[in-house]
């Protein structure tokens, strides 16, 4: 089954070297072109993508606009961000508004279509130095340090670590430093796949919704 994008972009030059760079791909169709973010919302419904790839600054609605509106309405669409905007308050704000990923646009092609396909599988992608600012940001000032912590829940805590397979353990260490599900199987020769298996194993295990929980969680460890 191929990757149905949507590729929203206010400049035509973007749009068209997207389609050319996608075109060559068997596994991914281009269902439509948005030239803004109320364009793309209306599309959405009648297309059907599974990844909307997202500019942030374009007239009438904000890329960040667009996505916490297609997070709410849309939820199986996965949302890729693609700026210029090389911010951490972008990169922040985009993570807040459900984005699955952000890619700058001098990004080179190989990474763009691999962005899109790790999008699709319903995983993250962050590259290392966005990720660094996510767990900077989102995860290390949040950490509580309750002046209440008892020897039980220390022991609670403690008990869903033990659950955790030597191989799990490996996969959370990486993850809390900031690596992708990409950069993961290739450090243990295990497919992409594999990995988000493994990622989803932790979160059951550990009762955590989404990787922010998870890797706070694993911090306060």
């Amino acid at each position: 089954m191929s990757i149905r994008l949507l590729i929203t972009d206010d400049h035509s030059v973007v749009r068209k070297g997207l389609r050319t760079l996608m075109e060559d791909e068997a596994d991914i169709e281009i269902v439509g072109e948005a030239t803004d973010g109320d364009e793309a919302i209306e599309m959405i419904p009648v297309l059907n993508p599974n990844v909307l790839l997202l500019d942030i600054t374009m007239p009438r609605m904000s890329g960040m606009e667009v996505a916490k509106v297609v997070t709410r309405l849309y939820p199986q669409v996965q949302i890729l961000i693609f700026s210029m905007h090389h911010n951490p308050d972008y990169i922040l704000k985009a993570v807040q508004n459900g984005a699955a990923g952000y890619l700058l646009k001098d990004t080179n092609e190989e990474e763009i279509v691999r962005a899109v396909r790790v999008v699709a599988t319903g995983d993250l992608y962050y590259p290392s130095a966005a990720s660094s600012i996510i767990i900077r940001n989102l995860v290390l000032p949040n950490l509580p340090r309750p002046a209440e912590d008892t020897t039980a829940s220390a022991n609670q805590s403690g008990s869903i670590w033990k659950k955790l397979t030597p191989r799990e353990d490996q996969i959370l260490t990486c993850l809390t430093e900031g690596l992708s599900s990409r950069e993961i199987a290739e450090r243990f020769s295990i497919s992409p796949n594999t990995v988000a298996n493994q990622r989803a194993s932790i979160m059951k295990k550990a009762g955590v919704k989404n990787m922010v929980e998870l890797i706070r969680l694993a911090l306060k460890k």
